[in-house]
């Protein structure tokens, strides 16, 4: 099921949440809505599910106007972050309950209710299960039965809510990998909102990542991290430093002096700017006489097999701290001068 949202606004007690959002979601899509808190990616999901009613615009499912339907209308399958099951009925009643609250003449027959039940346990890979009540299930099954009951009632489109964000790290991971091999067996239309951007970079087909109820870039998870189009994108997907910066005939200046940086097409000519990087995309420089950045090493820390240098390239009247990787058997210790250039950078006008 295609999904189209057109011009959506949402205003509570006159401010505004949304502002004219326009998102098209392909049938069989997963979309991950991604940002920080208060950035309006819950709000969307709501609007799209039907919990909420929009200000302005509109919600299309296919070729219909679902704007004002309700939730049940738009038959909406809805996963929340604290899972929401009944704790006074078991598994399999817990699965069955969509079914078996539709008015008598759109009801299964209690043997289909059952087997519907029953297939739903084995896809969640529940099965043996359906007697036990929530308190008896760990987080991670408890949330495979909130997908279940969410799937029982055959949605048109599948929303799931930081479904992942009362879990521990390590059963997060391995749900990630089960919803992401889930929705490749099943094929419905699946919006997911996160915070974590592991999370929506490992799972989802596109990423949406809003800010300030705005859509600042949609794309995949290489768009997104590889070519973020705004600062925002660029500081908040990822690791990265930030630089203010001078460019002057095509060469960018830091403070004055040349860093070894020149601009590319596309980029701004001249003027005022700020060039972003991340920490592993730099090389140290050892001549003494090449342009480059310099910073002195304010910390540094082992991870995995590199090392993280928090330089401060700015010096004591106006400090400025940039984090980049270096070789484990490079010279990092505190207070030691180091050289380097961004190999891989972008740069956006002020």
């Amino acid at each position: 099921m295609d999904v189209s949202v057109k011009n959506l606004r949402k205003e509570f007690d006159r401010y505004p949440a949304l502002h004219d959002v326009s998102l098209d979601i392909r049938s069989g899509e997963l979309i991950a809505l991604l940002g920080p808190s208060g950035s309006g990616k819950t709000t969307l999901l709501r609007l799209i599910a039907g919990l909420e009613q929009p200000t302005l615009g509109s919600i299309h499912f296919g070729d219909e106007d679902a704007s004002h339907k309700t939730v049940q209308e738009r038959n909406i399958g809805f996963v929340f972050q604290h899972y929401a099951l009944f704790r006074h009925m078991t598994v399999a009643d817990n699965i069955a309950f969509g079914l078996t609250v539709r008015p008598r003449g759109e009801r299964p027959s209690k043997a289909e209710i059952r087997r519907r039940a029953s297939e739903l346990l084995e896809m969640v890979q529940l099965s043996g299960l359906e007697k036990r009540y929530p308190n008896q299930l760990s987080g991670g099954q408890r949330q495979r039965v909130a997908l279940a009951r969410a799937m029982a009632i055959e949605p048109r489109v599948l929303l799931l809510d930081e479904p992942f964000g009362a879990l521990d790290a390590k059963v997060r991971k391995e749900l990630r990998r089960w919803l992401r091999e889930f929705h490749d067996r099943t094929g419905h239309t699946t919006v997911f909102v996160t915070h974590d951007q592991e999370e929506a970079l490992e799972l989802a087909d596109r990423v949406v990542v809003m800010s300030q109820g705005k859509i600042e870039q949609v794309g995949s998870s290489d768009d997104v991290y590889d070519r973020p189009n705004s600062p925002f994108v660029f500081s908040f997907i990822g690791d990265s430093a930030s630089v203010p910066v001078s460019i002057v005939n095509g060469s960018v200046r830091f403070r004055g002096n040349e860093i070894g940086v020149a601009t590319r097409q596309g980029d701004i000519a001249s003027g005022e700017a700020t060039l972003f990087f991340r920490p592993q995309d730099v090389t140290l420089v050892t001549d003494p006489s090449a342009p480059a950045l310099e910073g002195r090493v304010v910390t540094s820390r082992r991870l995995a097999g590199t090392r993280i240098a928090d330089l401060d390239i700015g010096g004591a009247d106006e400090p400025l701290h940039v984090e980049i990787e270096v070789p484990l058997d490079a010279q990092a210790a505190n207070g030691t001068s180091i050289r380097f250039r961004p190999l891989r950078f972008k740069l956006f006008a002020k």
